[in-house]
């Protein structure tokens, strides 16, 4: 996920089966090598030799066709599911594959029996336009449910933003608790133009501006799992609460040694128009419907295995809206 912030993501090759070996798709077998020439050249362009030359080569012709196919069928077995993630961006993703993301992309390739591979990008600007779109990637773990750049599965989980606060504080759920203004509270900043996230935006909408601190999402990146520093701020007292994206506050808070609490945040959206929650669902390449489709089948058939490993990692999760339903599109920033 998005640095932890699925909004932020509003700001792979086609083909599923990659041949490894890189070798032209329309090349064939002659003779155990590749060629571009038609393997058929040898015998039906021929001259001379009579019919029983002719049939003799038109059986050679279906051996080495036979051949061909095997060949072709066993390239075609040879899937790499290669995903797009981030290096260090814990719980999400790490190169040393430890976050749910991982876990989950295993287990989908493990279902498709495909080889899993990684491309490793900062999840910055411009993530999916370097991935994706530059067919370097066939898909990400993790995008908010319509993301209109890729074609998303139906959403697999739901979270939201929630509050952590130290252990004996009395439980905070709302914008509106008046504590909000006595306050130091801590919140997620995203991009380096400082791009506020729907939390910044309802405490702004209160009055609630000078007792809040920005923390970058992107953080300093020669540290491990840079967006973690909101709630290591909560656990070292540099704020009395956080508000943050759900996934990365249930996964740092319980590893803190300073006992903390989260609350979901309530309502789920701040008015029509600033939603608090998000349905996460898997993305392809837009032209990708058949590995779409494929990944959307593991997803049904893994389904209590994926929630598992969500759970395993402290992801809150909220019931999914309509989990049959096609998401709409989400509008990119």
């Amino acid at each position: 996920m998005y640095f932890g912030c699925p909004e932020n993501l509003l700001r792979g090759v086609s083909d599923f089966r990659l041949w490894r070996s890189g070798r032209d798709r329309n090349a064939c077998l002659c003779g155990g090598k590749f060629s571009a020439r038609p393997a058929v050249a040898p015998f039906l362009m021929k001259e001379g030799g009579g019919r029983r030359r002719f049939v003799r080569g038109i059986g050679v012709l279906v051996a080495l066709m036979a051949g061909a196919t095997s060949s072709l069928a066993v390239a075609e077995n040879m899937r790499v599911l290669r995903v797009a993630a981030d290096p260090n961006n814990l719980p999400f993703s790490n190169e040393r594959r430890e976050g749910f993301e991982n876990k989950i992309a295993e287990l989908v390739a493990q279902d498709l029996g495909a080889k899993l591979e990684y491309m490793w990008w900062p999840q910055r600007r411009g993530f999916f336009r370097e991935t994706l779109g530059a067919g370097r990637a066939n898909l990400v773990i993790s995008v908010p449910a319509g993301f209109e750049r890729v074609l998303t599965t139906r959403p697999y989980y739901r979270s939201g933003y929630v509050f952590v606060y130290r252990k004996g504080v009395a439980a905070l759920t709302s914008f509106d608790d008046p504590r909000l203004r006595q306050t130091k509270i801590g919140v997620q900043l995203i991009g380096d133009d400082g791009f506020n996230a729907p939390p910044a935006h309802a405490l702004a909408a209160r009055g609630i501006v000078e007792n809040v601190r920005g923390y970058t999402v992107y953080g300093n990146y020669a540290n491990d799992s840079p967006p973690s520093a909101i709630i290591r701020a909560v656990a070292y007292g540099e704020v009395d609460v956080a508000i943050a994206w759900g996934p990365m506050a249930g996964y740092f808070a319980r590893r803190e040694s300073v006992p903390l609490e989260i609350n979901a945040v309530v309502p789920e959206s701040d008015g029509p128009m600033l939603p608090l929650t998000f349905e996460i669902a898997m993305g392809v390449r837009r032209e990708d419907q058949a590995l779409r489709d494929g990944i959307q089948q593991v997803i049904e058939r893994r389904n209590a295995e994926i929630l598992k490993i969500l759970d395993e990692f402290g992801v809150p999760r909220l019931a999914l809206e309509n989990p049959k339903k096609e998401s709409d599109h989400v509008v990119a920033r």
